[in-house]
């Protein structure tokens, strides 16, 4: 019997459009070194699928569950732990989508052939309902209510859909992260510590709230070239200098300049179950965002046992989301490795929609742009992020190893300096990200600490933090060797190569308070050490 076969073409659109296609690309060509080489943590020695971490999901509608809709009952390829109608359980066969099927499936598909990132973790999903007479209070009262889950224990969710911006109340509303929705996610992202991934903006006329916030990751989605993810697909919408002029400014893109996009995962020919059981192919930032959620998971439960077994240089800060916003993107792929280690063994040189390279990027020439327009800090790799990750933490105090991390506190007007404990080789490249969180708070009315349909935030603005690399050898006076200053982001990313061998240090800079005095940030790097 032939099963017929279908296209899923969508993004941030609540509708999908479906068109026969020939054939299959197997789901563990995304999951396997192709894609985010998730497939080797759930091998031994690793044993990483996510168990017992909570990851969430909104959308406008929710997964089917077995037991509770018609639409799954021949289908048990995903199991959430609970579905909701936004803060109200779910009613039998009432909100089932086919996206949101599809999109989980990505993350915690059993299905032996068609194994999701995280098969183990524990879904949450939350359907907003009908967009006609539903907005964004609802959507952030959805959000909320699955961050509350697992006893305020979600460590990320998931955003494969949005808010359009002509359906925002504000009047000539542009993307400068005062939607209502977009100042909930960071609100959220810090409040409720969780990761937020977002599906990328893609298609002119696109829904690209809330994807200018400033606390999630943003997440576009690459095809395969030779069976390699590593271009940036055509139909992302990255990026101001497409030729488009003022004329999608602030509509389709952050204003200020202010780069949207952390990170590229696979998204094109993504192959997903249907409620029913049948097999579609799916193309669309839909489906790259739930690679990011459901690999936080597998490294989520990597913190837990390393917590279990009190392993030294862990603490609950491994569960920090700005630890992991920090770990994902200081470990993401640019330019491939030559096999000689210098670019960090990186497996895939990634490109953008005019095939341009990071090292023709304006982020790799201009220190005060942290991240490419439409490539981020790179590609996803699951693997990576764990061998970021497994290094654990280390703090200013004393000499740091060639790769880890940190969540620390840092005074206005001063600066933390981590120096590297051995030497680094000429030639060689350095991969440093900071993070920090924009200050959003809830004008919170009943004083319930909650947010309310009735409520809005207040934006208390952004500290400015910078980030350098500086040449500790002898007493000559410190050279900065490379740095990222951007003036309006709050990430600072720094990849380059180091011009001498020798020692090296690297600088945290609280350069200009907005709001409070103290600053928590988290820091990432990945170093090449001389012999």
């Amino acid at each position: 019997m032939t099963m017929k076969k279908f296209w899923i073409i969508c993004g941030l659109a609540v509708s999908c459009l479906t068109v026969p296609v020939l054939a299959f690309v197997k789901l563990s060509s995304s999951l396997g070194s192709s894609g985010i080489d998730a497939l080797k943590l759930h091998q031994p020695p690793y044993n990483l699928t996510g168990r017992k971490i909570a990851i969430g999901q909104v959308e406008i509608g929710r997964p089917g569950m077995f037991g509770l809709d018609k639409a799954v009952s021949k289908n048990r390829a995903i199991s959430p732990v609970a579905v909701f109608l936004r803060n109200t359980p779910a009613k039998s066969n009432s909100g089932v989508d086919p996206h949101a099927y599809n999109v989980a499936t990505v993350m915690i598909s059993k299905d032996k052939a068609w194994t999701g990132v995280a098969p183990d973790a524990k879904l949450y999903s939350s359907a907003v309902g009908s967009t006609r007479n539903m907005g964004q209070a609802e959507e952030c009262l959805s959000t909320q209510h699955i961050a509350l889950q697992n006893g305020g224990d979600v460590r990320a969710i998931n955003f494969s859909f949005g808010e359009p911006l002509y359906r925002d109340p504000r009047p000539n509303a542009v993307l400068d992260g005062q939607a209502l929705l977009t100042l909930c996610i960071d609100w959220s992202s810090r409040v409720h510590n969780v990761v937020y991934a977002i599906a990328g903006n893609q298609g002119k006329g696109g829904i690209p709230i809330p994807t200018d916030n400033f606390n999630a990751i943003n997440v576009a989605f690459s095809s395969a070239r030779e069976g390699i993810f590593n271009k940036v697909h055509v139909s992302n919408l990255a990026g101001n200098n497409q030729g488009v002029g003022d004329r999608l400014a602030g509509k389709e893109f952050n204003i200020g300049g202010r780069r949207s996009i952390g990170l590229v995962a696979p998204g094109s020919n993504i192959p997903v179950i249907n409620p029913d059981g049948k097999l579609n192919n799916a193309t669309g930032s839909s489906f790259a965002a739930p690679h990011l959620t459901a690999t936080i998971a597998l490294l989520q439960e990597f913190a837990d046992r390393q917590l279990r077994i009190k392993q030294p240089n862990w603490t609950i800060d491994a569960r920090n989301h700005q630890v992991m916003k920090a770990v994902l993107l200081n470990s993401a792929e640019k330019i491939q490795d030559s096999g000689d280690g210098l670019r960090l063994g990186m497996t895939r040189t990634l490109v953008d929609k005019q095939n341009r390279d990071w090292f023709i990027s304006d982020a790799y020439k201009n220190p005060k742009i942290p991240l490419d327009d439409q490539m981020g800090a790179g590609h996803l790799n699951a693997f990576r992020a764990y061998q970021q990750f497994m290094f654990g933490q280390w703090q200013p105090t004393t000499p740091v190893p060639a790769i880890g991390w940190d969540y620390n506190k840092i005074n206005a007007n001063s600066a933390l300096e981590y120096s590297l404990e051995k030497p680094l080789k000429q030639n060689s490249f350095v991969a440093v990200t900071l993070t920090w969180d924009r200050l959003v708070e809830l004008n919170d009315k009943n004083q319930n600490q909650l947010y309310d349909e009735d409520e809005t935030f207040i934006d208390k603005g952004l500290n400015d933090l910078d980030l350098f690399l500086v040449s500790a050898d002898g007493q000559k006076t410190e050279i900065s060797t490379c740095a990222s200053v951007s003036e309006i982001d709050n990430v600072e990313h720094i990849f380059c190569p180091v011009p001498a061998n020798g020692k090296y240090k690297i600088r945290v800079q609280f350069q200009q308070q907005v709001n409070e005095p103290t600053q928590a940030y988290s820091l990432a790097w990945w170093t090449v050490p001389g012999n």
